[in-house]
């Protein structure tokens, strides 16, 4: 176990570049939740304003066209 833990000269470097590591990636998942968040955000706003999904209107029975991807 101590042979793990001995990095001799560089270890310092070593240890840096593994904690660089874990907070940039704690900060890029904190920054992906946050974005996650704020998107939901945006779509409960404009579901609030009527704004439908094309998926959604393709799927009613009145969103049906009748057009291929050719014609549009």
């Amino acid at each position: 176990m101590n042979a793990i833990l001995d990095l001799g000269q560089h270890a310092g470097f070593i240890w840096a570049s593994y904690g660089a590591t874990l907070i940039l990636l704690g900060g890029l998942i904190a920054w992906i939740r946050a974005d996650a968040r704020h998107q939901l955000r945006l779509l409960d706003e404009l579901e609030a304003q009527g704004v439908q999904r094309r998926s959604a209107r393709a799927a009613s029975p009145q969103g049906k066209r009748g057009k291929g991807k050719a014609e549009r």
